[in-house]
């Protein structure tokens, strides 16, 4: 899910990349383009085991990497074709709870929320507006990854972390609130990119690169977020979809 705790003029080119890393944890790096015009955070809520710790999360500072997906995007040449080409956190005052530790991660401020309750521990304008949860009752259980964004037009940097999952299937943030408001259906202009030790797990949704992913990444530069040994998958949803998370 890509929540935003205020309206957003536009939310575009939004890619996810997607890896188990030790048994019980999981990687995410995301980057999107958006354009708003205030001070706001985006909140990624996770599938993470009940009563997760503050530190449950480690953020990975990817800011040098600026181009990770446009060199995962080299994993998938492009196939000649003669038809046509294929679409393609503020803080509270005296007698508020103990803050919630910010972690600086290249050009943003991070926070993990470990509960729905914890984000009394937030500045307002960083929250979601109050109610929310309550029409989200999925996500009751869930911690949360918090990013504090500037106002403006602008491709985010890739955006790491690490965190500890609830369920064994690879969880993609797609469900998204960019009004306030809970739809069942949502426009999406979305690129997943995925990589498993479990072949299986790549149904026919999915296209997989030619070559493993250190024939096209700098893997000394994803600071082991990306395996270079395997192959990478990808899949685009475009268009008017179910409002929903992804697992695979």
């Amino acid at each position: 899910m890509c929540c935003f705790s205020r309206p957003v003029d536009s939310v575009t080119a939004t890619k996810i990349f997607a890896r188990p890393s030790t048994k019980n944890r999981q990687f995410v790096v995301y980057s999107m383009t958006i354009s708003a015009d205030q001070e706001l955070a985006m909140i990624l809520p996770l599938p993470v085991p009940a009563k997760s710790p503050e530190d449950a999360i480690r953020f990975i500072n990817l800011e040098k990497y600026g181009n990770f997906f446009a060199d995962l995007n080299k994993g998938f040449p492009v196939k000649p074709s003669r038809g046509k080409s294929p679409n393609s956190f503020g803080l509270g005052g005296v007698g508020s709870p103990p803050k919630l530790e910010v972690v600086e991660v290249g050009s943003f401020i991070a926070s993990f929320v470990p509960s729905i309750a914890d984000f009394a521990r937030l500045d307002e304008k960083f929250r979601l507006p109050a109610g929310t949860w309550d029409k989200l009752p999925a996500y009751k259980d869930f911690g949360f990854a918090v990013f504090r964004l500037k106002s403006g037009e602008k491709t985010i940097h890739p955006m790491a972390f690490e965190f500890p999952r609830a369920t064994r299937k690879i969880f993609f943030p797609t469900v998204h609130i960019h009004d306030g408001k809970v739809h069942d259906q949502a426009e999406f202009d979305h690129v997943l990119y995925l990589q498993t030790g479990d072949t299986d797990a790549a149904t026919m949704q999915w296209e997989e690169s030619p070559q493993l992913a250190e024939g096209f990444m700098k893997i000394a530069d994803t600071a082991g977020v990306v395996d270079g040994k395997q192959h990478v998958y990808r899949m685009k949803i475009e268009g008017k979809k179910q409002n929903r998370d992804t697992y695979v």
